[in-house]
């Protein structure tokens, strides 16, 4: 009897021991790499290394050289030193979600940063999940009514597809995001600011989303000042919670502001490892990367699904940048915003002739594609001809295409202005272009 009661001591001690966890040290930190040695892991694991603050810092593998980790910081590496241990961490990759998320600003960890408790989590998911198979991805057959009369007029777009926002700076894309957030019809909106201003957080919170637009709506916030793959990290993030709103049979709306800020830190990462810079500096992993986040967007294979919205910041104006390139052709569209527009005061800027949605014959009925078509016909022969018009080479009644051009541009540009406090119904929108479509054939 002693015996056993010998043993039951041993077994108590075992189940309340800490299990063995196997140990590195950091070896060297040059710039964003910190090299770990005597450690086993895999690309994409969390690691922890001991500091001379309250909590570990995180560090996430990158890649590997002569028998060593290499791994990226995911937050500030003050304090670190050679010889720190470091283990694994065992909560991997993955980020808890919930419904309880929905109304609060949190980070690219799933922290909260708005002051308040932690939201409940119900289960965790992985922040880099595979899309989903191409022949389980249901067809996007319903429109989508964004409340915008350019959108849903004359670039329809429809439920599941994946649109990207290409503008430069000033020219009102944060305005037109906010109205997307507060206008779309979704169950849910999951909002990803990566690389934005810490101001322009609060400033998107508070004024472009508002109380109401925040309510349905989760904000996932990756500041400028954090380190590359925490940025990173904030776009997967986003998307993986709005996996999880999916699967629950939501129709999601996805905002990232933006695209070209996650290359930017999968770039600044990439470098640093010693990856070889390839198309103006940026990596091929970039390119690589691009794809995989993207297409988790989309219809599955169940009722839920994801309409995504990216913003692409455009250097200078130009749509030829290797980010906006890339990501224009992996998109089911794209909506330019035209300086010269803003320049004039004409809000949403949407420079419809430069801007498609891919989908809008598989959406839209075949009237109103009629109609966006001679809406679209009237603003290109105004183009083509404004510049004659202005220095006064152009005599009326010589081309009959610009005559009507001129006389219903006017119309046309006052259909597209829109209050950024406004939502327009879509049967409001298409009746309206039919009158303007009308008036122009009844000339």
């Amino acid at each position: 009897m002693s015996e056993v009661l010998r043993l039951d001591k041993y077994a108590r001690a075992v189940s309340v021991a800490p299990p063995h966890r196997p140990t590195g040290v950091v070896l060297e930190v040059v710039g964003l790499v910190v090299e770990v040695g005597g450690l086993q892991a895999g690309v994409g694991d969390i690691l922890e290394v001991a500091t001379d603050r309250e909590h570990p810092l995180g560090l996430e593998v990158i890649g590997f050289r002569s028998g060593r980790l290499l791994a990226t910081p995911l937050g500030a590496i003050t304090g670190v030193h050679p010889g720190a241990t470091v283990v694994k961490s065992g909560r991997g990759s993955t980020v808890g979600v919930g419904m309880g998320m929905l109304g609060r600003v949190v980070d690219a960890f799933g922290t909260p940063i708005d002051g308040m408790p932690a939201p409940e989590t119900e289960e965790y998911y992985p922040v880099h999940a595979p899309p989903p198979h191409p022949f389980a991805r249901r067809p996007i057959e319903t429109p989508l009514e964004t409340g915008l009369r350019a959108l849903d007029g004359l670039l329809t777009l429809g439920r599941g597809q994946r649109i990207g926002i290409f503008a430069g700076a000033g020219v009102g894309k944060s305005t037109l995001l906010g109205m997307i957030c507060r206008s779309t019809q979704a169950d849910a909106t999951v909002i990803g600011l990566i690389g934005e201003r810490g101001r322009e957080v609060n400033d998107f919170v508070r004024a472009a989303l508002g109380k109401e637009g925040l309510k349905r709506s989760l904000v996932v916030a990756a500041t400028s000042d954090q380190p590359p793959l925490v940025r990173a990290r904030g776009a997967e993030t986003a998307t993986a919670v709005a996996e999880y709103l999916r699967d629950q049979g939501l129709n999601v709306l996805l905002v990232m502001d933006s695209l070209t800020r996650y290359a930017m830190a999968l770039r600044e990462a990439a470098l640093a490892s010693g990856e070889p810079p390839a198309t103006k500096g940026y990596p091929p992993s970039v390119f690589a990367a691009l794809p995989r986040l993207v297409e988790r967007a989309g219809t599955s294979s169940g009722p839920g699904v994801i309409t995504a919205f990216y913003t692409v910041l455009v250097e200078g104006d130009d749509l030829s940048d290797p980010v906006a390139d890339a990501t224009r052709s992996l998109l089911d569209g794209h909506i330019v915003l035209s300086r010269a527009l803003a320049e004039r005061g004409h809000y949403p800027a949407v420079d419809v002739l430069q801007s498609v949605s891919r989908l809008a014959s598989a959406v839209a009925a075949p009237e109103t594609i009629r109609d966006a078509i001679a809406l679209r016909d009237m603003l290109a022969s105004y183009r083509e001809a404004i510049d004659l018009v202005q220095v006064g080479a152009y005599v009326a009644g010589t081309d009959p295409r610009v005559d009507l051009a001129l006389r219903m541009v006017p119309h046309i540009d006052a259909f597209l202005r829109q209050d950024s406090d406004s939502r327009v119904a879509m049967t409001e929108t298409l009746a309206r272009m039919r009158e303007i479509a009308s008036a122009a054939d009844n000339r």
